[in-house]
């Protein structure tokens, strides 16, 4: 049974108020609120490389309902908040679904540099955000559990080109330091055996690369991406057994977004993401929609 990726990493996505790892920026007295739909689903997972079914999991389904929040405390800083609830459950084997509340996010983001080059704009953005569970859901749980249940403290880098005509290339790359998880146990096994509730949870590292384009004088923005992460160290799948917090978590995928702003400080967005290649992790495909409405605080 393995730990889906959608525990790890994922960060819903966000209109024109930006995310965590794209190049956007809130104006400053302004707020901007998404509701969020996602699911991902998998019925192959890698043990390990071995790429296998398990009929007591799968089809596994997780899908995440999330409130975002995205505000301009200066046109150069912004602040995110996020709250997700997430279900998991699957129509094969006898495992209990799972449901609950899950990790709050909070990041800081701020613009470093923004220089026009040529015929575009080259931005410089740094991330600076953790993570932490806001429920006491079991984590060796997997792959139901809600989550990892361990803190993690998450710093970024975004590097942007975007050209005059709307086209633009995007690089990301971050690291992610996590804290220790408590499991329903006194002893484990990962490699050796340890006497102890606590389970370190493995530190990760995340790139993307982004191609988009914005339409209809900045109406309606269209972008594919490629993710590759990582966790850089950990252990396998053992053979027939469960996942659980400590492996070894790698995996590539590729996805589309598109974001599309009508009026009135409305908009709303889909997104489609593949996992291609991985390691202790499944074979997911999965989507996100949602809306979001923009406002100011202030009368300026």
């Amino acid at each position: 049974m393995a730990l889906t990726l959608g525990i790890v990493n994922m960060i819903p996505a966000i209109t024109k108020a930006q995310t965590p790892s794209d190049a956007i920026m809130m104006e400053g007295k302004r707020i901007c609120v998404a509701g969020l739909y996602g699911s991902d689903k998998w019925d192959r997972y890698w043990e390990g490389t071995l790429l296998r079914t398990n009929g007591n999991v799968t089809p596994f389904t997780r899908n995440t309902y999330g409130l975002m929040l995205a505000g301009g405390i200066t046109t150069k800083l912004n602040i995110l908040v996020s709250v997700p609830y997430v279900h998991t459950s699957s129509s094969g084997g006898y495992f209990k679904d799972a449901k609950g509340l899950q990790d709050f996010g909070a990041w800081l983001k701020a613009e470093v540099l923004k220089s026009h080059l040529g015929s575009g704009d080259f931005t410089t953005h740094a991330v600076v955000g953790f993570t932490t569970p806001m429920s006491n859901y079991l984590s060796d749980y997997a792959p139901f559990s809600l989550g990892l249940g361990a803190p993690e403290a998450q710093g970024r880098l975004i590097l942007q080109y975007l050209l005059d005509m709307g086209i633009y290339a995007r690089v990301t790359g971050a690291f992610l330091a996590r804290g220790t998880t408590k499991i329903e146990r006194d002893y484990y096994y990962a490699d050796t055996g340890y006497y102890s509730d606590k389970v370190d949870v493995p530190n990760a590292t995340d790139f993307t690369g982004t191609l988009g384009c914005w339409f209809f004088d900045r109406k309606l923005k269209v972008e594919s991406t490629y993710e590759n992460f990582n966790t850089v160290k950990g252990h396998d799948i053992r053979r027939q057994d469960a996942g659980f917090p400590s492996n070894k978590m790698e995996a590539s995928s590729i996805g589309l977004h598109a974001q599309y702003f009508p009026a009135g400080g409305f908009g709303v967005l889909a997104n489609y993401s593949q996992v291609f290649a991985g390691r202790n992790v499944g074979k997911s495909s999965g989507f996100l929609v949602g809306v979001t409405y923009q406002f100011g605080i202030s009368k300026s």
